[in-house]
């Protein structure tokens, strides 16, 4: 599997989702021939550092990164029962900036978004977005859905959007 790199892994940081401990992420990319891995655990970043140090020691190559909660509106709103809360949507690292950002998105989904998850907005990633790169995440993402919906138009629309907000290519 030399040249793949897994960019959407959850931990047992992720309750009821991620089964892998984080030291042993490294060590499993290792043995597979990779040369790098992500963590984006669902909402939070508490293995962020552990995820680092055990990647050095490995010799693998740590991305940092988050599967974050986007409300569909405002990170401010309160949906009624039945209404979307939130799609998904991972944000990686690419340098310290990033790493910054990424930090502060997840504070405020956490301080300002909290709605049975800690989510952020289009308006906050508006201002944060420096040094991150956005992947359309799982099924249960902005795009996935709207493709699953039958709306394809709505899908290209979000992601040149998206496009705009991070600069092409990220």
């Amino acid at each position: 599997m030399s040249g793949f790199v897994h960019l959407h892994l959850h931990s047992e940081y992720s309750l009821l989702d991620g089964a892998f401990r984080i030291a042993d992420i490294p060590k499993a990319a290792k043995s597979l021939g990779q040369s790098a891995v992500a963590l984006t655990d669902h909402g939070n970043m508490y293995g962020a550092v552990e995820f680092y140090n055990a990647c050095k020691k490995e010799g693998v190559k740590p991305i940092i990164g988050c599967e974050v909660y986007v409300a569909p509106a405002s990170r401010f709103d309160r949906p009624a029962r039945g209404e979307r809360a939130y799609n998904h949507m991972i944000l990686l690292c690419m340098n310290d900036t990033g790493y910054r950002n990424l930090i502060f998105l997840v504070s405020k989904g956490f301080t300002e978004g909290f709605y049975m998850r800690p989510r952020i907005d289009l308006e906050l990633l508006s201002q944060h977005s420096e040094g991150l790169i956005c992947l359309s995440a799982c099924m249960v993402g902005y795009i996935p859905q709207a493709i699953l919906r039958g709306d394809l138009d709505g899908a290209v629309e979000y992601a040149q959007k998206l496009d705009g907000l991070f600069g092409r290519g990220r």
